[in-house]
């Protein structure tokens, strides 16, 4: 456990965080990190291993189904199962029975790409991002919305690293980014929960002025952005007008995707990537899942798929 003191800005108030590692599996690239609020459950991934993991924090125990292929990112189904966005596409999958079902696969012309990132809007549907698997770096990504009835639609294309996907607490603002170091910038538009449509998007927060590039995001309920700053050894919240309140140093180089979740809704859940690290950098943990406690915030509950 490390315990990291941390001073808000407006108020220089100290508060005493701790950042605990919860399972330490040496994921690949761990993300996708989602709370089922019903079953008080934390559901991530480990992208290149083809791994769905379960964490129940109440017992300390890590269940994971072996997928075959890159799982980029998941939500829960109001139905009972998950919705995933893997190397071929979305998927439903029941954990319990076993069953999959492939929906569509929108790239399947792009044999080099992948999903990434992913969230639910506030009304259920699945969005999520894809990105050039290995090799030189190109602008392949899209940004994918899946409706509960099989509709799909592509939004903010050529993208190298589709990332950071969050919607604010009233449902009215999307967030997303891209991670690629000549980029690096989160971007935010208008959000039509009704119908799902995003308006033209504008620069949020440019990560230069951080330590890390932008990685997963999510929200909490004053409606601050919360960066996993990826190569920074950081987590980042932004409030709305693109502000740093606060940075949460990790014991880790590559923090990756942050979620609120507990029964309270007050833990901040943090994946990490475990390859390619730094030489020489101490940090036995890297590719475990973290907890992050004492921050005296909670977040946003996430909607399940509606499908």
């Amino acid at each position: 456990m490390v315990i990291v003191q941390i001073t808000i800005p407006r108020s220089g108030a100290q508060v005493i965080v701790k950042v605990e590692c919860i399972v330490d599996a040496h994921a690949m690239v761990g993300e996708g990190a989602v709370w089922d609020h019903r079953a008080e459950r934390l559901w991530w991934v480990d992208i290149p291993a083809g791994l769905i993991h379960c964490h129940d924090p109440a017992a300390s125990e890590n269940q994971t189904f072996e997928w075959g292929e890159p799982v980029g990112c998941l939500a829960v189904r109001q139905s009972g199962g998950l919705i995933l966005a893997t190397r071929s596409g979305f998927h439903f999958f029941d954990p319990v029975t076993g069953e999959r079902r492939s929906l569509a696969d929108p790239e399947s012309h792009l044999l080099e790409n992948r999903f990434n990132d992913g969230v639910t809007d506030s009304q259920g549907r699945f969005w999520a991002g894809t990105m050039k698997q290995g090799g030189e770096p190109q602008r392949l990504g899209t940004f994918y919305r899946y409706d509960s009835d099989g509709t799909v639609t592509a939004h903010f294309d050529k993208v190298y690293t589709t990332n950071g996907l969050a919607f604010s607490p009233d449902g009215g603002r999307i967030y997303f980014s891209d991670s690629n170091p000549q980029v690096r910038t989160i971007w935010v538009a208008e959000y039509d929960p009704d119908t799902g449509t995003p308006g033209p998007p504008h620069v949020f927060f440019d990560t230069r002025q951080v330590a890390g590039r932008p990685d997963g995001g999510t929200v909490d309920a004053d409606g601050c952005y919360w960066m996993a700053g990826v190569s920074g050894w950081q987590l980042v919240r932004i409030t709305p007008d693109g502000k740093v309140d606060r940075i949460v140093e990790m014991p880790v180089e590559k923090p990756t995707k942050p979620m609120f979740g507990g029964s309270n809704m007050d833990v901040l859940f943090v994946t990490s990537i475990g390859i390619g690290l730094t030489d020489g950098t101490d940090q036995p943990k890297a590719g475990g899942l973290f907890a992050v406690t004492g921050l005296g915030l909670t977040g946003v509950p996430q909607t399940p798929f509606a499908g």
